[in-house]
């Protein structure tokens, strides 16, 4: 049975040999959490003795401002952080929409690339090949699937990548916010599969700041901040701990 367990996860980033005000607020913004200082350096404090239980059927939002530790949390739920202190139990085949264009290559093909992500998703190589077909289909690259890739648009490039990111269904899925890929007819293509992802998943996180996004997928919420949970519950009991009343659209 798909599950997510972490009990007092932390994840810390020691910088050493910085001194700089401008640095430690640079990767303050950019991880979260807060920072700590030590005579060799500094620590950013990303993620502080979280403990959270996710089974089947949850649909977590996660709120909280810039830096509160959103993504890094998200990354120890798809496996790509460990905590450096505590546990993180992961069970299920995770999908997560946060970095769709890791591990792809601009000098290779299309269709070496999606073997190439799909490895890295965690596919055999010919659980990837087979999937070429499907991915060109979707993404709708044509014989544009055989030139390199950076001979790409942007919009190509992404499209290529959510193809291959969303082509198979996970029993727990990450999302950053609802992603729109492409122009309108394919954002509403990637909006539909999205969405039967999301119907699909056995676990659902997404963070967002977006109060109707989060009322409509899920069903509890934690709020971070500076890498701690504050408050956990039902959706609009964490959104108006986050100063967000029933009647707010938006942040």
């Amino acid at each position: 049975m798909p599950s997510i367990e972490l009990v007092n996860a932390t994840v810390d980033f020691p910088i050493y040999n910085t001194r700089g005000r401008s640095i430690r607020s640079t990767l303050l913004r950019r991880v979260g959490g807060a920072v700590s200082t030590a005579d060799d350096g500094v620590t950013v404090m990303a993620l502080r003795d979280v403990t959270l239980s996710l089974q089947n059927g949850d649909r977590l939002a996660v709120v909280g401002h810039n830096g509160a530790g959103k993504s890094t949390l998200l990354r120890v739920f798809s496996g790509a952080y460990e905590p450096s202190r505590g546990s993180a139990e992961i069970a299920g085949k995770v999908a997560s929409l946060l970095d769709i264009t890791m591990g792809m290559d601009p000098e290779l093909t299309g269709a070496e690339n999606i073997i190439l992500r799909g490895v890295f998703l965690g596919m055999t190589i010919e659980e990837a090949r087979r999937m070429i077909p499907e991915v060109v289909e979707f993404s709708e690259l044509g014989d544009y699937v055989n030139l390199p890739m950076r001979t790409y648009s942007s919009g190509m490039t992404l499209r290529l990548a959510f193809a291959i990111s969303t082509a198979r269904a996970p029993d727990i899925l990450l999302l950053d916010e609802l992603i729109s890929v492409g122009d309108n007819a394919f954002a509403a293509k990637a909006r539909e599969r999205i969405e039967t992802m999301m119907s699909r998943a056995s676990i659902l996180v997404l963070a967002s700041h977006d109060p109707k996004t989060l009322r409509k997928y899920c069903n509890r919420a934690i709020l971070l901040s500076e890498g701690r949970v504050v408050t956990a519950g039902a959706v609009d009991e964490v959104l108006r701990a986050y100063g967000i009343t029933d009647e707010d659209g938006g942040l």
